[in-house]
């Protein structure tokens, strides 16, 4: 018997989504239209709806719905805003993002990972994203400054690398988790050139690699 995505993606939408205090009407059909199955690997194709986050490859994940859906609640996306995807990965976030704003330039260090991306997003005929192969903390600064940037896995720290990729009033979100602890998604804004956070909800994310936290001398 064939597996029923469809009905798959409409029970994560009712119970991952929308009883997680996500009502964005808009992100909410995006979530319902783009099909996440195509982007994993076709033996993680019937987990893709799963309430985890799922392997797409060289150790990467996609987001699992209930983390990824409240980030990108809480980024306030409008119809004009340009976002920049940090770790996009197969694609998946890209495809969502571009159904909010008007354009998105993802981010992948991946090589093919991104190549994946890349395909993903035309056989679904997404054309306002452009997928930029670089390491995920350079961003994409000479496309920026950006409304939103989005990060699509947890850091141990932010860099300034990507805030100072923030217009005025833009927003970044993320999934702040230092070594061995709880992580807290975060959402930091860029006010009059400085750029503060707050503390959203409690999240678990697979790492990005490359954000790890500075080790400091102890002397």
């Amino acid at each position: 018997m064939n597996f029923d995505f469809a009905r798959a993606r409409e029970n994560m939408v009712e119970n991952d989504v929308r009883t997680n205090d996500v009502t964005d009407r808009r992100l909410i059909a995006a979530m319902r239209a783009i099909p996440r199955e195509i982007f994993v690997p076709p033996d993680q194709q019937e987990i893709a709806y799963g309430g985890f986050s799922v392997p797409v490859g060289g150790g990467r994940y996609l987001l699992e719905a209930r983390t990824f859906s409240k980030l990108v609640q809480a980024a306030e996306i409008g119809p004009a805003s340009v976002i920049l995807d940090i770790g996009c990965g197969t694609g998946y976030s890209a495809a969502v993002l571009a159904r909010l704003g008007s354009k998105v330039v993802a981010v992948e260090q991946d090589e093919s990972l991104a190549a994946t991306a890349e395909a993903n997003l035309k056989k679904l005929g997404t054309a306002n994203v452009e997928v930029v192969h670089d390491r995920l903390k350079a961003g994409a600064p000479v496309r920026g400054p950006y409304d939103v940037v989005l990060l699509e896995g947890s850091v141990e720290e932010v860099p300034d690398s990507l805030t100072g990729q923030l217009k005025e009033g833009g927003r970044l979100l993320a999934v702040v988790a230092p070594a061995g602890r709880l992580g807290r998604a975060m959402a930091y804004v860029n006010a009059n050139g400085v750029v503060s956070g707050r503390s959203l909800f409690d999240a678990t994310a697979p790492m990005l690699p490359g954000f790890e936290r500075k080790k400091s001398f102890v002397f």
